[in-house]
């Protein structure tokens, strides 16, 4: 008990007080903001506008560099599955097996996944 009595805090009652009038003060003179006009409908427009551009960046470079990304993963495995087979005589297969289906996944992707989005 006596080790709580003797507990120094970084600051007392006044600044206490003080710090909490301030936060008042701050919560009662802050305005709310509001927009002017209709926010809604500039942003639907915004994003009708650039949704052919969205889909086109995706389709000629996200997917392509995820595609290639992918290959190289795969076939990086496929080199170390097949030098861990001459080693010890057993080839590991998951590791390539996922990567093949996720590069499949990505290299089809772009036919269905804007029918998924709503696009």
């Amino acid at each position: 008990m006596k080790r709580i009595k003797n507990l120094k805090l970084p600051f007392n009652k006044k600044t206490a007080i003080i710090i909490l009038a301030v936060i008042c003060l701050m919560s009662i003179l802050t305005v709310t903001a509001f927009a002017a006009g209709d926010v809604s409908s500039a942003i639907e427009s915004t994003w009708n506008a650039a949704k052919g551009q969205i889909k086109t960046v995706v389709n000629n470079v996200v997917f392509p560099v995820v595609d290639v990304v992918l290959a190289v993963l795969f076939f990086v495995k496929i080199g170390t599955a097949y030098f861990d087979y001459r080693k010890h005589g057993q080839f590991e297969f998951a590791a390539p097996a996922i990567l093949f289906a996720c590069l499949i996944f990505t290299l089809t992707a772009p036919l269905y996944i804007w029918g998924i989005v709503g696009m």
